[in-house]
């Protein structure tokens, strides 16, 4: 599938359907459940902007590794997305637990079962301050004082694989290769 041709409701794909974070490659990767994020572009590259509490361990995998996919799911797999919201990869094989099989790609890992992959290149990676936040979103850290918050991910969408459809790439927009408006416009 070709990027332009990725259609999502900006406020429900991510939030409403859910998705699964897995970071890594074959051998070495972990998949979380994902709820907060969004898509859009960033440096004149088409990006995902996700965040992760460092006390997931998909965490370790995500500051190991570059590649990171996010996979999409039909409404039918909401009860195994659940496994992997639920359980932590440290002491259990979540993609077992869930009935779902892992499937090896050239740049990450997703699974048999997902209907669409966000194919992604990790491009930045900082923690939020609690500080700097608004006063309602502190609600969503109650009973977690000591709690660090969670790291913003921006990454670079690299290509999109659908089921039933021809993977695509695009190729990556140079560092500065893309010109910046000009003052006219």
């Amino acid at each position: 599938m070709n990027i332009q041709d990725f259609i999502a409701h900006p406020f429900t794909k991510l939030d409403k359907d859910w998705a699964l974070l897995t970071a890594g490659i074959q051998g070495d990767f972990n998949s979380m459940t994902i709820s907060w994020g969004g898509m859009g572009t960033m440096w004149h590259k088409p990006v995902l902007f996700l965040v992760v509490k460092p006390t997931r361990y998909t965490y370790e995998f995500v500051t190991r590794h570059e590649e990171i996919t996010v996979s999409f799911y039909d409404a039918s797999y909401k009860k195994a997305l659940g496994v992997f919201g639920s359980k932590s990869g440290r002491d259990t094989d979540k993609a077992k637990a869930a009935g779902l099989t892992p499937k090896p790609l050239e740049h990450g890992v997703t699974y048999e079962e997902a209907k669409e992959t966000l194919l992604c290149r990790k491009l930045f990676m900082q923690q939020l301050s609690k500080e700097n936040f608004p006063e309602f979103a502190l609600e969503y850290y109650q009973g977690e004082k000591e709690s660090p918050a969670h790291y913003l991910v921006i990454a670079e969408v690299i290509g999109i694989e659908a089921a039933g459809a021809k993977p695509s790439h695009h190729a990556p927009a140079p560092a500065l290769g893309h010109p910046w408006p000009s003052k006219e416009a």
